[in-house]
Protein backbone atom coordinates (compact mmCIF):
# COMPACT_ATOMS: atom_id res chain seq x y z
CA UNK A 1 0.00 0.00 0.00
CA UNK A 2 1.34 3.42 -0.94
CA UNK A 3 1.81 5.82 1.94
CA UNK A 4 1.51 9.59 1.57
CA UNK A 5 3.05 11.65 4.36
CA UNK A 6 5.03 14.85 4.68
CA UNK A 7 8.49 13.27 4.54
CA UNK A 8 10.27 14.00 1.26
CA UNK A 9 12.55 11.31 -0.14
CA UNK A 10 15.88 11.80 -1.89
CA UNK A 11 15.62 12.88 -5.52
CA UNK A 12 12.15 14.42 -5.43
CA UNK A 13 13.66 17.93 -5.36
CA UNK A 14 16.99 18.57 -7.10
CA UNK A 15 20.31 19.08 -5.35
CA UNK A 16 20.72 22.87 -5.60
CA UNK A 17 17.26 23.63 -4.21
CA UNK A 18 17.70 21.01 -1.48
CA UNK A 19 21.02 22.63 -0.54
CA UNK A 20 19.47 26.10 -0.33
CA UNK A 21 16.75 24.86 2.01
CA UNK A 22 19.33 22.96 4.07
CA UNK A 23 21.19 26.23 4.66
CA UNK A 24 17.90 27.98 5.43
CA UNK A 25 17.00 25.27 7.97
CA UNK A 26 20.40 25.51 9.69
CA UNK A 27 20.16 29.30 10.00
CA UNK A 28 16.57 29.15 11.27
CA UNK A 29 17.40 26.46 13.82
CA UNK A 30 20.38 28.48 15.05
CA UNK A 31 17.98 31.38 15.67
CA UNK A 32 15.60 29.01 17.47
CA UNK A 33 18.40 27.78 19.73
CA UNK A 34 19.30 31.36 20.65
CA UNK A 35 15.68 32.36 21.32
CA UNK A 36 14.90 29.14 23.18
CA UNK A 37 17.46 29.96 25.87
CA UNK A 38 15.18 32.71 27.11
CA UNK A 39 12.23 30.31 27.45
CA UNK A 40 13.89 27.28 29.00
CA UNK A 41 13.45 26.96 32.74
CA UNK A 42 12.98 24.16 35.27
CA UNK A 43 9.46 23.50 33.95
CA UNK A 44 9.99 23.88 30.21
CA UNK A 45 13.18 21.83 29.85
CA UNK A 46 11.72 18.47 30.95
CA UNK A 47 8.46 19.27 29.15
CA UNK A 48 10.40 19.76 25.90
CA UNK A 49 11.86 16.28 26.26
CA UNK A 50 8.43 14.78 26.82
CA UNK A 51 6.98 16.65 23.83
CA UNK A 52 9.76 15.44 21.53
CA UNK A 53 9.31 11.86 22.75
CA UNK A 54 5.53 12.06 22.27
CA UNK A 55 5.84 13.48 18.74
CA UNK A 56 8.38 10.81 17.85
CA UNK A 57 6.07 8.05 19.11
CA UNK A 58 2.93 9.25 17.34
CA UNK A 59 4.77 9.97 14.08
CA UNK A 60 5.66 6.29 13.97
CA UNK A 61 1.96 5.46 13.82
CA UNK A 62 0.26 5.97 10.48
CA UNK A 63 -3.52 6.39 10.29
CA UNK A 64 -5.63 5.66 7.24
CA UNK A 65 -6.95 8.71 5.37
CA UNK A 66 -8.15 7.22 2.08
CA UNK A 67 -7.62 3.85 0.36
CA UNK A 68 -3.89 3.70 -0.28
CA UNK A 69 -3.23 6.96 1.55
CA UNK A 70 -2.14 7.37 5.16
CA UNK A 71 -0.60 10.12 7.24
CA UNK A 72 0.79 10.87 10.67
CA UNK A 73 0.97 13.61 13.26
CA UNK A 74 3.37 16.44 12.41
CA UNK A 75 3.30 17.91 15.91
CA UNK A 76 4.02 21.59 15.26
CA UNK A 77 0.88 23.04 16.85
CA UNK A 78 0.99 20.62 19.77
CA UNK A 79 4.60 21.62 20.42
CA UNK A 80 4.04 25.39 20.32
CA UNK A 81 1.08 25.20 22.68
CA UNK A 82 3.00 23.16 25.24
CA UNK A 83 6.55 24.54 24.94
CA UNK A 84 6.40 27.63 22.69
CA UNK A 85 7.49 28.33 19.11
CA UNK A 86 11.28 28.30 19.50
CA UNK A 87 11.56 25.17 21.63
CA UNK A 88 8.70 23.59 19.67
CA UNK A 89 10.54 23.98 16.36
CA UNK A 90 13.63 22.39 17.93
CA UNK A 91 11.57 19.47 19.25
CA UNK A 92 10.08 18.71 15.83
CA UNK A 93 13.48 19.13 14.14
CA UNK A 94 15.08 16.70 16.57
CA UNK A 95 12.43 14.11 15.79
CA UNK A 96 12.92 14.56 12.03
CA UNK A 97 16.70 14.23 12.30
CA UNK A 98 16.46 11.04 14.38
CA UNK A 99 13.89 9.54 12.01
CA UNK A 100 16.04 10.36 8.99
CA UNK A 101 19.32 9.03 10.39
CA UNK A 102 18.04 5.95 12.22
CA UNK A 103 14.95 4.92 10.26
CA UNK A 104 15.58 6.41 6.78
CA UNK A 105 12.22 8.19 7.09
CA UNK A 106 12.80 11.05 4.68
CA UNK A 107 15.92 11.41 2.55
CA UNK A 108 19.17 12.72 3.97
CA UNK A 109 19.57 15.21 1.12
CA UNK A 110 15.96 16.29 1.73
CA UNK A 111 16.39 16.81 5.46
CA UNK A 112 16.52 20.59 5.08
CA UNK A 113 13.31 20.48 3.04
CA UNK A 114 11.52 18.38 5.63
CA UNK A 115 12.69 20.54 8.52
CA UNK A 116 11.61 23.67 6.66
CA UNK A 117 8.13 22.31 6.01
CA UNK A 118 7.30 20.50 9.23
CA UNK A 119 9.46 22.11 11.91
CA UNK A 120 9.54 25.69 10.62
CA UNK A 121 6.51 26.42 8.42
CA UNK A 122 4.15 24.13 10.30
CA UNK A 123 5.26 25.40 13.69
CA UNK A 124 5.16 29.07 12.64
CA UNK A 125 1.67 28.75 11.15
CA UNK A 126 0.45 26.92 14.22
CA UNK A 127 1.87 29.51 16.60
CA UNK A 128 0.45 32.49 14.70
CA UNK A 129 -3.00 30.89 14.74
CA UNK A 130 -2.73 30.05 18.44
CA UNK A 131 -1.88 33.68 19.19
CA UNK A 132 -4.79 34.94 17.07
CA UNK A 133 -7.38 32.45 18.34
CA UNK A 134 -6.54 32.90 22.02
CA UNK A 135 -7.37 36.59 21.68
CA UNK A 136 -11.01 35.58 21.26
CA UNK A 137 -11.43 32.08 22.68
CA UNK A 138 -11.48 31.49 26.45
CA UNK A 139 -8.10 30.63 27.93
CA UNK A 140 -9.39 27.41 29.47
CA UNK A 141 -8.79 23.75 28.58
CA UNK A 142 -11.88 23.84 26.35
CA UNK A 143 -10.74 26.98 24.54
CA UNK A 144 -7.23 25.58 24.26
CA UNK A 145 -8.54 22.36 22.76
CA UNK A 146 -10.56 24.25 20.16
CA UNK A 147 -7.49 26.33 19.35
CA UNK A 148 -5.35 23.21 18.98
CA UNK A 149 -7.86 21.61 16.62
CA UNK A 150 -8.18 24.61 14.29
CA UNK A 151 -4.49 25.54 14.32
CA UNK A 152 -3.43 21.94 13.68
CA UNK A 153 -5.56 21.63 10.55
CA UNK A 154 -4.30 24.89 9.07
CA UNK A 155 -0.65 24.31 10.01
CA UNK A 156 -0.59 20.87 8.40
CA UNK A 157 -1.99 22.27 5.15
CA UNK A 158 0.53 25.14 5.21
CA UNK A 159 3.37 22.65 5.71
CA UNK A 160 2.12 20.60 2.75
CA UNK A 161 2.16 23.67 0.52
CA UNK A 162 5.79 24.24 1.50
CA UNK A 163 6.56 21.09 -0.47
CA UNK A 164 4.63 22.49 -3.45
CA UNK A 165 6.85 25.59 -3.43
CA UNK A 166 10.00 23.49 -3.16
CA UNK A 167 8.82 21.25 -5.99
CA UNK A 168 8.05 24.29 -8.13
CA UNK A 169 11.64 25.48 -7.63
CA UNK A 170 13.40 22.16 -8.15
CA UNK A 171 11.05 19.28 -8.89
CA UNK A 172 12.66 16.45 -10.82
CA UNK A 173 9.55 15.31 -12.72
CA UNK A 174 7.01 17.08 -14.91
CA UNK A 175 3.95 16.95 -12.71
CA UNK A 176 1.28 19.66 -12.79
CA UNK A 177 1.75 22.10 -9.91
CA UNK A 178 -1.99 22.85 -9.56
CA UNK A 179 -2.67 19.12 -9.35
CA UNK A 180 0.09 18.60 -6.78
CA UNK A 181 -1.10 21.56 -4.72
CA UNK A 182 -4.73 20.46 -4.77
CA UNK A 183 -3.91 16.86 -3.96
CA UNK A 184 -1.57 17.77 -1.12
CA UNK A 185 -4.08 20.23 0.35
CA UNK A 186 -6.99 17.81 0.12
CA UNK A 187 -5.14 14.90 1.70
CA UNK A 188 -3.56 17.03 4.41
CA UNK A 189 -6.84 18.60 5.45
CA UNK A 190 -7.90 15.09 6.43
CA UNK A 191 -4.53 14.43 8.06
CA UNK A 192 -4.88 17.77 9.88
CA UNK A 193 -8.24 16.76 11.32
CA UNK A 194 -6.65 13.62 12.75
CA UNK A 195 -3.74 15.60 14.10
CA UNK A 196 -6.06 18.24 15.52
CA UNK A 197 -8.05 15.67 17.48
CA UNK A 198 -4.87 14.17 18.93
CA UNK A 199 -3.40 17.59 19.75
CA UNK A 200 -6.64 18.86 21.29
CA UNK A 201 -7.01 15.78 23.49
CA UNK A 202 -3.40 16.04 24.64
CA UNK A 203 -3.36 19.75 25.48
CA UNK A 204 -6.75 19.62 27.22
CA UNK A 205 -5.51 16.77 29.41
CA UNK A 206 -2.30 18.59 30.33
CA UNK A 207 -4.13 21.90 30.89
CA UNK A 208 -6.58 20.31 33.31
CA UNK A 209 -3.91 18.49 35.32
CA UNK A 210 -0.96 20.92 35.18
CA UNK A 211 -1.92 24.25 33.55
CA UNK A 212 1.37 25.73 34.78
CA UNK A 213 3.20 23.48 32.29
CA UNK A 214 1.31 24.79 29.25
CA UNK A 215 3.30 27.53 27.51
CA UNK A 216 0.25 29.04 25.80
CA UNK A 217 -1.54 29.57 29.10
CA UNK A 218 1.51 31.06 30.78
CA UNK A 219 2.22 33.28 27.78
CA UNK A 220 -1.28 34.63 27.17
CA UNK A 221 -2.81 34.60 30.62
CA UNK A 222 -1.87 36.40 33.81
CA UNK A 223 0.05 34.09 36.17
CA UNK A 224 -2.33 34.86 39.05
CA UNK A 225 -5.26 33.28 37.23
CA UNK A 226 -3.60 30.21 35.73
CA UNK A 227 -4.70 28.04 38.67
CA UNK A 228 -8.32 28.81 37.85
CA UNK A 229 -8.17 27.19 34.42
CA UNK A 230 -9.26 23.74 35.55
CA UNK A 231 -12.22 25.21 37.44
CA UNK A 232 -13.45 27.41 34.60
CA UNK A 233 -13.31 24.74 31.85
Amino acid sequence: METTAMHIANGIVDGPVSAVFAVLAVVALAICVRKARNDLDERLAPMAGLVAAFIFAVQMLNFQVLPGVSGHLLGGTLAVILVGPWVGALCVSTVLIVQCLLFADGGLTALGLNITNMALLGTAAGYLLVVALLRFLPKTPTGLGTTALIASIVSVVVASQGFVLEYALGGTTDLSLPVISGTMAGVHILIGIGEGLIAATTVVTVAKVRPDLVYALRRFRKPATISEVGVNA
